[in-house]
């Protein structure tokens, strides 16, 4: 399997969520974290069957349970995250995000 780069914002983003969660109760920040883990590991093991997105080649994969998104590019040696997407936030503001 590849490995997982996430781009810096990405990570944040990630981060920001599970402390959002945390807050709302204790406990479902590490839900979403866990649900956020399950769906990098999908991806790892099978990166080309989510869907395609825009025309960069970039793919997406819904998080379970939670209203978020990941953004990705399978390189040739590792998978990109680009965003950890809320599914209301602005579609495609991570776009201009580079490996």
């Amino acid at each position: 399997m590849k490995r997982v780069i996430f781009h810096a914002k990405a990570k944040a983003e990630f981060r920001a969520a599970i402390v959002y969660y945390e807050g709302q109760r204790p406990g479902l920040g590490r839900e979403f974290r866990e649900a956020v883990e399950a769906a990098v590991d999908r991806i790892r093991r099978t990166p080309e069957v989510f869907a395609p997105y825009g025309d960069q080649g970039a793919r997406k994969c819904l998080v379970g349970r939670f209203p978020y998104t990941i953004f990705y590019v399978e390189l040739e040696t590792a998978i990109w995250i680009a965003a950890v997407a809320h599914q209301r936030r602005q579609p495609g503001y991570w776009a201009e995000r580079n490996p």
